[in-house]
Parts: structure tokens; sequence; C-alpha cells
């Protein structure tokens, strides 16, 4: 399970350092892809090829083709270089508008990328309304 918040920065080549502890967790080979609000996801091969098998089960309907393209379009497998660093491609970096200082956050089975605007500006959106969702998401069924 992938959890917490680090700072980094990217460089000019698109290159971000990824946690020692969050290296060991992703392996060798994974998938970076284009995210949901504005970040990137990262996942482990293991639970990408989890993933890819649920897509197969989508029906060919105009909102799963959609998806789909978005989705997939910018996957590309990632691996760290000696120095523990990840290289971005340039179209996601452009999509989730990573300048210097980036956010690198764990959530559940994947990792994020956000820029740092971004993460702070997601938050601010949504701190007063943390509560009730979790209230939706969690409160016992009646």
């Amino acid at each position: 399970m992938f959890m917490g918040e680090y700072h980094h920065t990217i460089d000019d080549k698109g290159r971000i350092t990824i946690p020692a502890k969050l290296r060991y967790e992703l392996g060798e080979q994974f998938i970076v892809t284009k995210g949901l609000d504005g970040c990137l996801f990262i996942y482990p091969k293991e639970e990408w090829n989890n993933i890819a098998n649920k897509y197969k089960e989508l029906p060919n309907t105009k909102d799963a083709r959609n998806y789909l393209r978005f989705f997939l379009s910018g996957a590309t497998i990632g691996e760290f270089d000696k120095q523990g660093r990840l290289n971005i491609p340039g179209p996601l970096i452009k999509y989730a508008d990573l300048k210097k200082e980036c956010v690198v956050i764990g959530v559940n089975e994947r990792l994020e990328i956000w820029s740092k605007e971004r993460f702070e500006q997601f938050l601010l959106d949504n701190e007063d309304s943390i509560s009730d969702i979790a209230d939706k998401l969690f409160a016992p069924k009646i």
C-alpha cells in the first residue's frame, strides 16, 4: 500500500527522484500514465495488469472508448536510473503541468505526481467537504 506525501523537484530533462521506499514497492518496471484531476498515476506492473484486465470487460460504448483513449494513450513503462530518478515523457509533463516543484503522494495501490500548485489547489478546494465525503463513503447503510 502506498501512502505519504513527498516534495521533490523535476529537472529540465523531466527527471524526478522517487523516495527509496516507494521505488522498492514499485519494482524495477512500472506504468506511468495520465491520471484524473490533472495529475499522473504510477502503478506497479502487477496492479496495472489487474486494471488492464478490467478494461477488457468494458463495453464498446463511446464513454468507454473515450476513457480508454485518455487513460491508455499516455501510458508508458517507467524505470529508475542509477540515481533513483524517473524520467517523465514530455506529453505527461505537459498534461500534469509539472514545473519545478512537485508533490508525490501514495494513494493505496498507486502513486500520484502533482504539480505543487495543483495539489495545493486540490487541498483547498476539498478541505471543507472531506468530512461529508467520508460520511457518504463509509456511513453504514440503513
